[in-house]
């Protein structure tokens, strides 16, 4: 919609009465570069915990307040840390391998996008909690934890582009609507799922029962127990970080993922040729039966495909809107005065000729080994940007890196009916639905239960 909304109208498009879409890809350094000025609206609080102390760090509108609380638990989610768990996420990677080979005997097509959000909230169970929740072993939705975050996303979403002075009328709406009231009732069950699974490791340490577990949560633990009191962090900034991951750490992932594999599909010059490359760096020894991350990386035409994939398709769609601060600025040609919301939508600025090409709107990862690769990744938006890019992108990363190669080379992926266009619901997570492919073990590299 903004897309057509911005063909149609230009760079600068006001889509509330003080709130402005704009599409210059310049833009995203001016306002979300970190010291920009640029603070946060409003429009996140519908998000944040009502519950917590401090907020958590996508709602905390107070940028010094921001940085201090995530530089608290910044080194969980670095990358070196994600890497030294990395085992975890083998073992939700093979599980799903399992599974898809046991779907690789029948001829029915499966749909896949539901398979990787499966796959990304158990990822999140192993990282978080030494355990995968159940989702991939079962194949279905354990607890029901995604259908509560389909109801839960797209009513936050609408509260959030809801004037703040209409917000307690969204929530008072509950009492008469029933999808709203089934929307307040799934927060309360990500809520209590979040705090079932903090509880439960409180109780093994207090009671002396805990192995030593080496996971996020009991890093968070650790903080707790050694800077709890120097850095106020204790028991409730625990479950806000645990909260966050139930809320955000699977869509985005899964989304990620499915768009990626659902853009190879549809263009077989480019499935073929990433094949090949991971088949000859399987044959020269350079990967592991399990790919690990380093490994992955190796691998330029496969990070190519998920830049390109990621591009055309972030997971979120919508604009990030932010005050433009004392004294006014210029943005995109034309002077905004202050206190104006202004905002990028990453899937606008991502399709921007002037920057990735005439071909902008097409899936050519060869755009990336190219001599503009480094010039094209300035304008990347997909993860945000500046301070506040988000917490999660090492996790996202190593999900994404690791499963999609192991993927092809074990399988070959089919769409049914190639023509046709995928479906996706844009509530703030840009979701793709009901991608449907056949699974075929390779017959050059096939599967093998490890």
């Amino acid at each position: 919609m903004q897309r057509r909304l911005h063909q149609r109208y230009g760079p600068i498009v006001r889509i509330a009465p003080n709130e402005i879409a704009v599409a210059d890809p310049e833009a995203i350094r001016t306002i979300y570069s970190s010291h920009s000025g640029f603070v946060k609206t409003d429009f996140y609080l519908p998000f944040r915990a009502t519950w917590g102390k401090y907020p958590d760090a996508f709602t905390n509108l107070d940028e010094r307040q921001h940085a201090e609380r995530r530089r608290i638990v910044n080194q969980v989610y670095s990358m070196s840390n994600i890497i030294q768990l990395e085992d975890s996420v083998d073992k939700c990677v093979q599980m799903l391998m399992e599974k898809l080979a046991e779907s690789a005997t029948r001829t029915t097509a499966i749909d896949i996008s539901q398979w990787f959000q499966w796959y990304s909230f158990d990822v999140i169970g192993e990282l978080f909690f030494s355990r995968m929740f159940g989702f991939l072993e079962g194949a279905y939705d354990h607890g029901g934890n995604i259908h509560a975050l389909d109801l839960l996303i797209p009513f936050i979403a609408v509260a959030c582009a809801s004037p703040a002075f209409l917000r307690p009328l969204v929530l008072i709406s509950g009492a008469m609507i029933p999808r709203v009231f089934q929307a307040l009732k799934a927060l309360k069950h990500i809520e209590n799922a979040s705090e079932s699974c903090v509880a439960d490791r409180q109780r093994l340490i207090e009671s002396g029962e805990a192995d030593e577990k080496e996971d996020m949560l009991q890093s968070f633990f650790r903080i707790m127990q050694n800077k709890g009191r120097q850095k106020d962090f204790g028991i409730t900034e625990v479950k806000m970080e645990v909260y966050g991951a139930f809320i955000a750490g699977s869509d985005t992932t899964a989304a990620a993922i499915t768009a990626i594999v659902y853009h190879l599909m549809r263009t077989p010059s480019a499935y073929a040729k990433l094949t090949t490359e991971i088949d000859e760096a399987s044959q020269a020894g350079l990967l592991s039966p399990i790919i690990q991350y380093h490994e992955a990386v190796g691998l330029p035409y496969f990070i190519a495909c998920c830049k390109e994939g990621m591009r055309l398709h972030p997971s979120v769609g919508m604009t990030l809107p932010r005050h433009v601060p004392r004294g006014g600025c210029m943005i995109a040609g034309a002077w905004f005065p202050e206190g104006t919301r202004v905002g990028v939508n990453a899937a606008v600025v991502q399709r921007d000729k002037s920057i990735f090409g005439n071909d902008a709107d097409a899936f050519v990862p060869e755009r990336w080994l190219g001599p503009q690769a480094s010039k094209m990744e300035r304008y990347m938006f997909q993860f945000g940007g500046g301070s506040r890019t988000c917490i999660g992108k090492n996790i996202s990363l190593c999900e994404i890196y690791k499963v999609i190669p192991q993927l092809l080379r074990s399988f070959d992926l089919e769409l049914p009916h190639p023509e046709k266009e995928w479906e996706t619901r844009n509530y703030w997570f840009n979701k793709p639905t009901k991608v449907h492919a056949t699974v075929r073990c390779r017959e050059k590299g096939g599967y093998k239960a490890l």
